[in-house]
């Protein structure tokens, strides 16, 4: 008798726990079943199948990318030009000189003599303007050969610039004249030294 008792209130309580449990159980997974199909239409909306995020990222989306194995590099050959031309061209240029086609020349005969490039059109600049105060037709920029007795000129400004650079490499240089100051002394001895300063400054302008 009294093991029946206990089969039957073990029974009972067996079958209170499977009604009890059982509905539990089936909610919750019935819960989460639904709280993953939200989730995944969520995503669809948020991000379009079409879409390619690496090729069009949107704002707040964070895209990985490997590094290339090779970092690309710009190349290229870089040639060296003499900026001499150029300066005593736009100098000349700046003054309305009518040398401004000679720049080169200019250039080339002070390599061909030795001088510095700027000597002659600063001694220019100082003597007559840069050519545009000078006897008619004489193409003689550089008072060279001028005074009391006589006035030189040449047949061509091309004439001029080579015969001043190689008179001053001769006739000055070469006796140990080698600034304006001291080309001031034989060039135009007369000068209380405002040729030399007028030189001088010329010379700094051109850089």
């Amino acid at each position: 008798m009294a093991e029946d008792n206990f089969s039957f209130w073990k029974n009972l309580i067996l079958v209170s726990l499977f009604f009890t449990i059982t509905p539990i159980a089936l909610l919750t997974s019935l819960f989460s079943l639904i709280s993953l199909a939200k989730n995944k239409d969520v995503q669809a909306k948020m991000v379009p199948a079409s879409v390619n995020l690496i090729v069009e990222p949107k704002p707040g989306v964070r895209v990985y990318a490997s590094l290339p194995n090779t970092i690309p590099t710009v190349a290229g050959n870089a040639k060296a030009a003499d900026a001499r031309p150029e300066i005593i061209s736009q100098y000349l240029a700046s003054y309305g000189s009518p040398l401004v086609i000679y720049a080169k020349h200019i250039v080339d005969m002070a390599d061909k003599y030795s001088l510095d490039f700027r000597l002659i059109t600063a001694i220019a600049q100082q003597e007559s303007n840069l050519c545009r105060i000078i006897p008619p037709g004489s193409h003689n920029c550089w008072g060279w050969g001028i005074h009391s007795e006589s006035n030189l000129g040449f047949s061509s400004y091309e004439e001029g610039i080579e015969t001043v650079s190689q008179g001053l490499k001769e006739n000055y240089i070469d006796e140990g004249l080698t600034t304006p100051d001291q080309i001031m002394t034989k060039y135009t001895p007369s000068s209380n030294g405002s040729w030399a300063h007028g030189v001088n400054t010329f010379m700094s302008e051109m850089q």
